[in-house]
C-alpha cells in the first residue's frame, strides 16, 4: 500500500524529486560548498568504513582459531599508540577545516540584500520586512484552509504541495543576499 501512495507522489517544483538520491543542484556559492562538503565527509566516512571493516573480517578470518592461530601476547606496542592517536587526529582535522569554512561563510549575514523577520504561528507564518526591498511590509502567510482540514483529518489525500499551500506565500528577490530572522509566537 505504500507503494502505490509513493506512485501518486510527483516532482515538487522547487523542492524534492522523485526517486531523488542527492541534494538539489547548487544556485549559490554557499551551497556549491555545501554540496563537496558533503561529498566529501561521505567518500571520507565510507573509506574509513571499508577499512575498518575490512581489516576486522581480514583478522577474524585469518587468525580464526580452526586454522590453529594462538593469540599474541605483547603489550604497550609505542607505535600501535601512535598510530592510533595520530590517525584519527589527522581524519578530524581534515574533516574539521573545510567543515569549518563552511560553517562560517553560512553564518555570515553582513550586507545582506534584504532582511526579513518570519514568525511563527500556529498554521501559519508572519513575514516582516525589515531592510531593503519592501521594507516596512508585514503579512500573515496563513495554511490552505483545505489543506489544513486534511491534516485535522489525518487522512491527507495524495497532493503534491501538501501542507505548503499558503494565501500570502513570502517572496524574495533572485540573486540577492537575504538575511531571514526567525521566532515563534505561540509554538515552539
Amino acid at each position: 500500500m505504500a507503494a502505490q501512495a509513493s506512485w501518486a507522489v510527483n516532482d515538487l517544483p522547487g523542492g524534492p524529486a522523485v526517486n531523488q538520491v542527492n541534494l538539489h543542484p547548487p544556485v549559490t556559492q554557499i551551497a556549491e560548498w555545501q554540496m563537496g562538503l558533503h561529498n566529501m565527509m561521505l567518500w571520507l566516512c565510507t573509506a574509513i568504513f571499508v577499512a575498518v571493516f575490512g581489516v576486522m573480517f581480514y583478522s577474524i578470518f585469518k587468525h580464526r582459531k580452526s586454522r590453529g592461530a594462538k593469540s599474541a601476547n605483547f603489550h604497550e606496542s609505542v607505535s600501535v599508540e601512535i598510530a592510533w592517536t595520530v590517525v584519527p587526529f589527522l581524519i578530524v582535522i581534515a574533516m574539521a577545516l573545510p567543515a569549518t569554512k563552511v560553517v562560517v561563510a553560512m553564518k555570515d549575514t553582513t550586507n545582506a540584500d534584504l532582511t526579513i523577520k518570519a514568525t511563527g504561528y500556529q498554521w501559519k507564518w508572519g513575514y516582516d520586512y525589515l531592510k531593503g526591498e519592501g521594507e516596512g511590509i508585514a503579512f500573515l502567510s496563513t495554511l490552505d484552509p483545505a489543506q489544513r482540514a486534511m491534516s485535522d483529518s489525518g487522512k491527507p489525500e495524495q497532493v503534491d504541495n501538501y501542507l505548503l499551500k499558503v494565501d500570502n506565500p513570502l517572496v524574495v528577490p533572485v540573486g540577492k543576499k537575504v538575511r531571514i530572522i526567525t521566532t515563534a509566537n505561540d509554538v515552539i
